[in-house]
């Protein structure tokens, strides 16, 4: 079996292929790609498959080109989707491009004189040329309807299991756009195959078919299963439904490493092997540790280590773990004082939170800061006993009935953590 195709097998992250791809992969450096669609101005961490596919087919002697959609973009593919989606204009979606394009070339290599440099194209570059006529001339006919109508993305649709009846042209026409991206490239840039979820296969393989009838050419198709978690729910969304995203200025690399060290036992010992590039004894000697102590989460850690390098880098990683540790309460309040606005008021979310003047707050009386002025505890009675008591935390140092706050205190330079026993929280804002 190809070495390619034996890792993706080994890791998972296999789902099915046509016949003869493997003995392509084995005879030559290929040229593949995966598409990524511009819905955004960042990927998510849904796309972190696709991106770690293309990274281990370089790896292993092949050349990836990661297509961004800017004109397929414009239509919004129905494989696996209830609903039309809302098309954007030509600015926005343009400006997507561009941020998703600097994203992905972070992840493959780009630079230096290897034959396998990876790529990056944009089909708006060569559908912009196009003719409606001149579509449906040239690629239309060589695609019958019968053919189109037998993706199992159209009968969802047009049967109503999708969740909705009905489906307009512009979708119906867009495996026929995405397989003339397959074609071109084929044509233009020599690619061979064509890699995706397994959502993809339909449209994968109307590429393939128009390469045949077009072009009297052979080409392949290789797809990697949807990735859900281990109870069956969606993988890549917190709770509320937001996404994870690439960009720190979306997700925080703290809430980003969070998201992964929150795995659960079962989920840990899928995603190591997913989206890590660590060998295959190595993992398998991580599970078995993590099986004998489970309650020390080392699978947990490393996965979140490994994946929070390779977006956001060492440095953002090991801010990720500082946080986190002051979370736990396994830091000094010099770690606390340090951090900025942003990673202190992820950390503590959902605190609750009252503005007061400085010169309420600094110098003032323990007593006085937590009853009356802050309103965190009842009275100064109550104060006072908690206080005895050694329940009292001021940026998680206890604290006695002598502590006045001053200025190197506030956290950021504006802020001030109170704490009750080991989860009552209270921030102070200074204003």
């Amino acid at each position: 079996m190809n070495s390619f195709i034996e890792e993706l097998k080994w890791r998972g992250l296999f789902s099915d292929m046509m016949p003869g791809t493997d003995e392509q992969l084995n005879k030559e450096m290929t040229t593949a790609y995966i598409g990524f669609d511009p819905t955004a101005d960042s990927l998510h961490i849904g796309s972190l498959i696709q991106i770690k596919i293309l990274a281990h087919f370089q790896q292993h002697g092949h050349k990836p080109i990661a297509l961004v959609g800017g004109a397929t973009g414009m239509i919004g593919d129905p494989s696996g989707k209830s609903a039309e989606r809302n098309l954007l204009d030509e600015e926005t979606l343009l400006h997507y491009v561009d941020c998703l394009k600097n994203q992905l070339s972070r992840f493959l290599n780009f630079e230096g004189n290897e034959t396998n440099n990876a790529e990056l194209v944009n089909n708006y570059d060569w559908m912009k040329q196009i003719s409606f006529l001149d579509f449906a001339k040239n690629v239309g006919k060589n695609i019958t309807v019968n053919y189109m109508m037998a993706k199992d993305s159209v009968k969802k649709r047009l049967s109503g299991e999708a969740g909705v009846d009905g489906m307009s042209f512009t979708e119906f026409t867009y495996q026929l756009i995405q397989g003339y991206d397959f074609l071109h490239l084929y044509q233009n840039n020599g690619v061979k195959l064509q890699m995706g979820g397994s959502d993809q296969w339909g449209n994968i393989t109307t590429g393939t078919e128009l390469i045949r009838r077009k072009a009297q050419g052979t080409a392949f198709a290789l797809t990697v299963p949807l990735i859900t978690k281990a109870d069956g729910s969606k993988f890549g969304k917190s709770e509320s439904g937001e996404n994870y995203w690439l960009d720190k200025k979306k997700t925080s690399p703290y809430k980003f490493y969070q998201f992964w060290l929150n795995a659960t036992d079962s989920d840990a010992e899928r995603f190591i092997k997913f989206y890590t590039f660590l060998g295959k004894e190595e993992i398998e000697n991580l599970i078995e540790e993590h099986q004998t102590a489970p309650h020390e989460r080392k699978l947990q850690k490393k996965l979140a280590e490994e994946v929070t390098v390779w977006v956001h880098g060492r440095e953002e990683y090991e801010r990720a773990v500082k946080a986190s540790e002051i979370l736990f309460g396994r830091s000094t309040a010099e770690d606390l004082v340090s951090l900025d606005e942003e990673i202190f008021l992820e950390i503590f979310d959902g605190v609750p939170q009252k503005e007061i003047q400085k010169a309420d707050v600094l110098g003032v009386n323990i007593l006085d800061l937590l009853s009356e002025k802050s309103g965190f505890l009842k009275s100064k009675s109550e104060a006072t006993r908690e206080l005895k008591g050694n329940a009292i935390s001021i940026n998680k140092e206890k604290v006695n009935e002598v502590y006045t706050a001053n200025e190197t205190d506030l956290i950021d330079g504006k802020f001030l953590l109170l704490q009750k026993g080991k989860k009552n929280y209270f921030i102070i804002k200074v204003i």
